[in-house]
């Protein structure tokens, strides 16, 4: 494929609403991506905060006991967790520092803020610092370093507070 070829694909995908294209010639195959919004695309996910774990099986009323024991009084409602998704907002690589031998930007249990860069995403040879848009702990990190991502797959999971 020649230079100005790619180039006028990269140009059609720009003013289009095409937001990823793929093409294979003669053995060759490029894809091209982009993203319209360059933050990442957050869900918020409500995940009860207990579990209620049974004992081993025994006889039925013993177990019917022990259920009871574990479940919290109806007119208590456990309380629930707020998790923050963050999302790739392009397709690339996933980077959890800034250098492969420097420290990553965060770990699990580091309380970030607005703004606190998590990891990059690196595509087409562009670096793409994302970003915390709440401020919380990090509960979950998704992703293995080094490994692709998709255009909104979750990358962390924050827990609002």
């Amino acid at each position: 494929m020649e230079i100005s070829y790619i180039k006028k694909l990269i140009k059609l995908v720009e003013h289009s609403e095409v937001d990823e294209i793929e093409i294979e010639e003669e053995g060759k195959r490029i894809r091209i991506a982009r993203s319209r919004n360059h933050t990442p695309t957050t869900q918020t996910v409500t995940i009860p905060a207990s579990t209620v774990t049974l004992p081993p099986q025994t006889g039925g009323n013993e177990l019917q006991q022990s259920v009871q024991q574990l479940s919290p009084p109806a007119q208590q409602k456990a309380p629930e967790i707020q998790y923050h998704e963050i999302r790739s907002p392009i397709v690339g690589t996933f980077y959890r520092a800034p250098a492969p031998d420097a420290d990553p930007y965060v770990e699990v249990g580091q309380h970030v803020k607005v703004g606190t860069v998590l990891c990059i995403v690196e595509a087409m040879k562009l670096m793409n610092e994302i970003e915390s848009d709440v401020e919380g702990v990090v509960a979950k990190i998704l992703v293995e370093n080094g490994k692709p991502v998709e255009y909104n797959q979750v990358l962390f999971l924050i827990e609002k507070g």
